[in-house]
């Protein structure tokens, strides 16, 4: 049986976020209070209106997929309801291609920190870029609308990859249904989420999604809901936990 403050928590949690079960149950029992401190911090984004509730699941959907976090339980749920508020397919397919770029990062960190290593050997300095350097540089500027000077090592070094990565990362520009603001926020969502905290890219992304006519303000929401991610510690292990009891209490009953 549930205490008056326990259904009164329970209560809030399934007018607000319209479903209830495990690891919820248990956490209820053991901790109530932090149940309802969590709903509170959950919410706080969808108080606000700097975002439509559609492009808030998109963002869930971004930051549930992206390969430094890979919640698979929660990538379901995001899904039916992105689907429910009106997101297309498309918009939803979009969303993983934007965090499908993620990987490059591994070019972005390693690479500079081979050119240091090749210069502490003795290279001097870059080689100038050929005409086909040149070329790739200017259709990844055109496209993307930027240019960072984290990409000038690889493009020196390994243009056929530059070049590929550029065809790879380009395609929802060229072909996708969000604005680009919407483009770079989604970015956002994921190079700013504990799991991977990749700096640089997080404030190239601000500066860009800025640029293309996003708000502070809702630059700020897709960082709160990016930060929901810890709340996974619980989801994950808590049914766990459950079922270690439920076990206990039957070898003893």
């Amino acid at each position: 049986m549930l205490s008056e403050r326990q259904q009164e928590i329970k209560d809030a949690f399934v007018e607000a976020r319209g479903w209830w079960g495990e690891p919820w149950e248990t956490v209820l029992q053991v901790d109530p209070e932090f149940v309802s401190a969590y709903q509170q911090l959950y919410e706080v984004p969808w108080k606000k209106s700097h975002l439509t509730p559609k492009f808030r699941e998109l963002c869930y959907i971004s930051v549930n997929a992206a390969a430094t976090h890979l919640y698979v339980p929660g990538i379901l749920p995001h899904i039916k309801a992105a689907l429910d508020l009106g997101a297309t397919p498309a918009e939803i397919i979009e969303v993983l291609e934007l965090a499908a770029t993620l990987g490059i990062h591994a070019m972005n960190i390693g690479v500079p920190l081979l050119v240091e290593v090749m210069e502490e050997r003795g290279r001097t300095g870059p080689s100038p870029l050929t005409e086909y350097q040149e070329r790739l540089k200017a259709e990844f500027t055109q496209v993307r609308g930027y240019w960072h000077d984290f990409f000038n090592d690889m493009l020196e070094l390994d243009p056929e990859m530059f070049e590929a990565y550029t065809r790879f990362s380009t395609v929802p520009w060229r072909t996708g249904t969000l604005t680009p603001a919407e483009k770079e926020l989604i970015y956002i969502s994921f190079d700013i989420a504990s799991t991977h905290l990749y700096v640089p890219g997080t404030k190239l992304h601000i500066r860009n999604a800025l640029g293309h006519g996003a708000t502070p303000e809702q630059v700020l929401e897709v960082m709160e809901i990016s930060s929901i991610i810890g709340i996974h510690a619980v989801t994950t292990a808590v049914p766990i936990l459950a079922a270690e009891l439920s076990e206990r209490a039957a070898s003893t009953s």
